[in-house]
C-alpha cells in the first residue's frame, strides 16, 4: 500500500495541483498518470483492471489506490476496440411474467460476472423490438446476444445473423435448429419422458397438456414428447391447450375456459404443464373456481422448479433444469472453449412433491 509520505514524495507540488484538478475531471486522467503515481508501468495499470490477469496483489493494490486518488477509471469502450472483446453480453428477455426468468437472470448475471462478463438486460416486447435490440447490442459491441424468451422466430434469427449484428447469437434454455446459432438447453425429450413416465406410473388416464407459446423457432420439445410418448403407451392422442404466454393469470383463464366447456365426468385427471407458471395458474383455477383439490380431484405437474413450486400452497411436482451447469457452459462458449451438440443435452432432475 502507498503511504501518504510515499505518495507526496512521488509527485511535485505542481503534480499535486494537477491531481486535485483531475479529480474533478476524471475523464482527463490517463493510465500514464496512474502509472506515474503508483510507480509502475502503464502495462501494469492495464493488467490491474483486467480480471484473471497475471499480476501480483501488491502491484494491483498500488494501482487501485492511485486510481482511486486520481479518480481514474479505464475507458471500456476504447479497451474493447483495441482487444476486440467488450466483456459485455446482452440478455434479451420477453416474458417477465414467467418467474423462472428471474431465476435464470440471477444465475446468469452472477456466474457470468464471476467469469468476467457483465450483462446488459433488455426487455423485448415483440419481434420488431427484438430486432432493434439486436441492432443495439451490435452497436455496443457485446461479445454475445443471449436470447431468453419465446418471441424469437426463424426470420429474426436469420436476419440477425445475415446482417452480422452480433458476434455470437446464443439461445439459452431453448433450442434452435439454425446452424449459425448456439443452443444451450436442457434435454427436453429426456426430461419430458421422465415426467410422462411418472404420470403413467401414477395411473392417470385422461391427461391434458398445457403448452406455452407455439413458436416456429427457439422452441421446446415438451408438448411433442409428451403427446408422442402417451400415444405410444396408451394408443390415444392426449388433448392439449395453448396459453399465449408463460403467465399464471393467462393459464388460470385457459384452464377455467376448458373445464367450463366440459361435463364434470369428462374433466381431465391430470394437467401436464410446460412450465411452473402455467402449472400454478392451473392449480389456482382448479381450487378457486371449481372447489376441487390437487391432486385428489385433478393432479398437476410443472417444469423448471421455481422457488414458488415448493410453497405448501402448490407443493408442485416439477422438473429442475441444471441452470448452474448450463451457465458455466455458456461462460466456456464465450471463452471459446465449448461448442457442439453436448450443449443441447443437459440433464436435470425430476422433483417429486404432492401435486401428482
Amino acid at each position: 500500500m502507498l503511504g501518504k509520505e510515499e505518495i507526496s514524495r512521488s509527485i511535485s507540488p505542481m503534480d499535486e495541483q494537477n491531481a486535485d484538478s483531475s479529480k474533478n475531471l476524471s475523464t482527463n486522467v490517463t493510465a500514464e498518470d496512474v502509472a506515474n503515481l503508483a510507480g509502475v508501468s502503464r502495462w501494469t495499470v492495464n493488467r490491474a483492471f483486467r480480471k484473471a490477469s497475471s499480476i501480483s496483489e501488491k502491484s494491483r493494490s498500488k494501482v487501485m489506490e492511485a486510481a482511486e486518488q486520481l479518480g481514474y477509471f479505464p475507458d471500456l469502450q476504447a479497451a474493447s476496440l483495441s482487444s476486440g472483446q467488450s466483456n459485455l453480453v446482452s440478455l434479451l428477455v420477453d416474458d417477465f411474467a414467467n418467474p423462472h426468468k428471474l431465476v435464470m437472470m440471477e444465475r446468469l448475471t452472477r456466474i457470468l460476472r464471476k467469469h468476467g462478463w457483465d450483462s446488459l438486460i433488455v426487455n423485448t416486447i415483440d419481434e420488431d423490438d427484438a430486432s432493434a435490440a439486436l441492432m443495439n447490442a451490435s452497436q455496443r459491441r457485446v461479445d454475445a446476444a443471449i436470447l431468453m424468451g419465446s418471441r424469437f422466430n426463424d426470420k429474426l434469427l436469420s436476419t440477425a445473423l445475415g446482417a452480422q449484428r452480433v458476434k455470437k447469437l446464443i439461445l439459452f434454455a431453448r433450442y434452435s435448429s439454425d446452424p449459425n446459432t448456439i443452443s444451450i438447453c436442457c434435454d427436453d425429450i429426456q426430461a419430458m419422458e421422465e415426467v410422462t413416465q411418472h404420470v403413467l406410473e401414477r395411473g392417470y388416464k385422461n391427461p391434458v397438456f398445457v403448452a406455452g407459446p407455439q413458436t416456429t423457432s427457439a422452441h421446446l420439445m415438451r408438448k411433442e414428447t409428451f403427446i408422442q410418448r402417451w400415444l405410444e403407451e396408451k394408443g390415444k392422442r392426449p388433448s392439449h391447450i395453448v396459453v399465449d404466454a408463460y403467465d399464471a393469470d393467462l393459464a388460470y383463464q385457459k384452464v377455467c375456459d376448458l373445464l367450463k366447456s366440459l361435463e364434470r365426468s369428462d374433466f381431465p385427471d391430470v394437467f401436464v404443464c410446460e412450465n411452473d407458471a402455467l402449472a400454478m395458474g392451473a392449480i389456482d383455477a382448479i381450487r378457486h373456481e371449481f372447489g376441487l383439490q390437487t391432486p385428489r380431484d385433478i393432479a398437476v405437474t410443472g417444469f423448471d422448479d421455481v422457488p414458488q413450486a415448493a410453497n405448501p400452497h402448490y407443493n408442485l411436482t416439477t422438473y429442475r433444469q441444471p441452470l448452474s451447469d448450463m451457465v458455466e457452459a455458456l461462460a466456456d462458449v464465450l471463452k471459446g472453449k465449448a461448442a457442439g451438440s453436448e450443449l443441447e443435452h443437459f440433464k436435470g432432475q425430476l422433483v417429486i412433491r404432492d401435486s401428482v
